[in-house]
């Protein structure tokens, strides 16, 4: 086994023992991180890098869109729906025209997501 191969186990072990609320903060720490590659892609004139980065940021968004709950989540669920949905418009018109803005768009958006995600969390385990 690689030590790449070995390091991708560990990580999937890890993911599968963590909580479903920090499932969900590492998956928007996942977003802002991609993104920003995303960014540093186009700077760089990668559109090989950039595509491989907006798609990977799109897939989390996807992967959070299929973990709303309506029934439980009622409005918010539907909101979140609605943003995230928006967030990978944004991604996909600055894959299309090759600019950073609406990139940036998602990263600050996300990052209120997080902030605000970790705010409860942390009231509810308090």
């Amino acid at each position: 086994m690689t030590a790449a191969a070995a390091y991708d186990t560990y990580r999937q072990n890890n993911i599968q023992i963590e909580s479903p609320e920090k499932l969900i903060e590492m998956l928007y720490e996942g977003i802002i991180r991609f993104a920003s590659q995303a960014i540093r892609a186009i700077e760089q004139g990668d559109i090989e890098k950039r595509t491989y980065w907006i798609n990977r940021t799109v897939a989390i968004f996807v992967e959070l869109i299929n973990s709303l709950d309506p029934e439980k989540g009622g409005d918010v669920a539907l909101y979140l729906e609605g943003l995230y949905n928006q967030q990978i418009r944004f991604l996909n018109e600055s894959n299309i025209e090759n600019t950073p803005e609406k990139i940036e768009i998602v990263i600050k958006v996300t990052r209120t997501l997080l902030e605000a995600w970790r705010e409860v969390t942390l009231n509810e385990l308090d």
